[in-house]
């Protein structure tokens, strides 16, 4: 079997690599079936080594070990590779490690809370009249008509009651200019 190796390596010579195909690729097969337990991995895995031996025949010492040895060693390398490839997971996308946490940052959850707290002292601070008419309008969603009619005031009362509100939450906010 060195012989056909050296010719294969040595020459390319087909008629030699026939003659070790025939002999090894079935106890090739036969070794990767106990080892896969699959006939069509099995099938793969020795094709794989008996291209490999095609390819590498040149590297073929006779006094490192038999032929036989160097094949067998060629296809445990390649099952080893298989194995390898087949144990690593796939890609879950669902995985909870790659879906996105769906809360906001803690940073921005703690400054909103912040804001939050400074509106509702802000609007604490207001007098009744204008605190209870921004609670109807924005809490509650109460049209000015309907808190008009409601309280028994003018439609102007409500709206300059409100811009009054805006005026002072502005000024206790800090944000000159903008709305609340």
């Amino acid at each position: 079997m060195a012989e056909l190796l050296h010719a294969v390596g040595s020459r390319r010579d087909v008629q030699a690599f026939e003659a070790l195909f025939r002999h090894f690729a079935p106890r090739v097969k036969a070794y990767m079936m106990r080892l896969a337990r699959d006939g069509q991995a099995a099938e793969e895995l020795m094709q794989e080594t008996m291209i490999a031996v095609w390819n590498k025949a040149g590297q073929f010492d006779k006094t490192k070990g038999a032929a036989s040895t160097w094949i067998f060693t060629i296809a445990r390398n390649h099952r080893i590779d298989a194995f390898r490839r087949d144990r690593r997971p796939e890609f879950d996308p669902l995985d909870p490690a790659f879906v996105p946490d769906e809360a906001p940052p803690a940073d921005d959850e703690l400054e909103a809370l912040q804001a939050s707290a400074r509106l509702h002292d802000a609007i604490g601070k207001l007098p009744e009249e204008q605190s209870a008419l921004l609670r109807l309008s924005f809490f509650e969603d109460v049209s000015h008509n309907a808190i008009a009619a409601r309280l028994n005031i003018p439609l102007g009362t409500v709206k300059s009651r409100l811009r009054l509100a805006f005026e002072k939450l502005r000024a206790a906010l800090g944000h000159a200019g903008e709305a609340p």
